[in-house]
């Protein structure tokens, strides 16, 4: 069986590049302020009207990266908003599950995306927008599918449930050597993330705790802000 480059899932024996040689680095810039703040807000919105206040709760506690995702319609709008009104803030797209959802986000304006799972069509689409763009995985044969689709930057999901600190530190031994970097996401709090940031190979990692969706709903902007100021804290503490 030969390998052919616009088949990178087929196995072969010879005429194979290393998945080395196919691993494409995030942004410099992307990944920069992804790893300042080593936390990116995971949040779930409903309500476009509300994107600039949860913005600036954000900005104020000294964070310049937020994940919106795709789990509400408004997500599309509340990008497009923060991109054209806050465009301090590095605004990512979460929950991209199809070449749809990528047209969308790109269009919205978000300079990066997130997905809980590893697809190849989504991460292709990525790729040919030029979108950074960090798929899910959860375990050693999804960490060298997406290496050998080119993704650098992966989200390790659901963390907690698929083994938390402990499995990631596992991965690195075999995996540390490409220079792939982890965003691990799910079940993460004040209380466990220190364990994940200890890790070399996690940029950031993801967590919604402070950017609670009943918060979001309350409007209350001075809570989000405090947590996002005790979590930050924490993480670079």
């Amino acid at each position: 069986m030969t390998w052919t480059a616009s088949d990178p899932w087929t196995c072969a024996e010879t005429a194979r590049p290393s998945i080395l040689s196919r691993i494409k680095p995030v942004k410099e810039l992307t990944l920069k302020q992804i790893r300042s703040g080593r936390i990116v807000p995971v949040v779930v919105i409903d309500d476009a009207a509300v994107a600039v206040d949860l913005a600036d709760a954000l900005l104020d506690a000294g964070l310049q990266v937020i994940e919106i995702t795709f789990r509400t319609a408004a997500a599309p709008q509340v990008i497009a908003t923060l991109a054209a009104q806050r465009p301090q803030l590095l605004v990512g797209a979460g929950t991209l599950l199809s070449e749809k959802n990528i047209k969308q986000a790109v269009d919205a304006g978000a300079k990066f995306g997130v997905a809980p799972g590893l697809n190849r069509d989504t991460v292709q689409a990525a790729q040919k927008a030029g979108f950074d763009f960090a798929p899910g995985v959860a375990t050693p044969s999804e960490v060298e599918q997406a290496l050998s689709l080119g993704c650098s930057l992966l989200k390790f999901f659901p963390a907690e449930q698929a083994g938390g600190a402990s499995m990631l530190k596992a991965l690195e031994g075999p995996y540390a050597h490409t220079g792939v970097q982890f965003v691990p996401t799910g079940g993460i709090n004040a209380t466990n993330m220190k364990d994940y940031l200890a890790l070399k190979s996690v940029a950031a990692i993801g967590g919604s705790w402070f950017v609670d969706k009943k918060l979001i709903s309350a409007g209350d902007w001075k809570a989000v802000n405090q947590l996002t100021r005790e979590a930050l804290a924490a993480a670079r503490g």
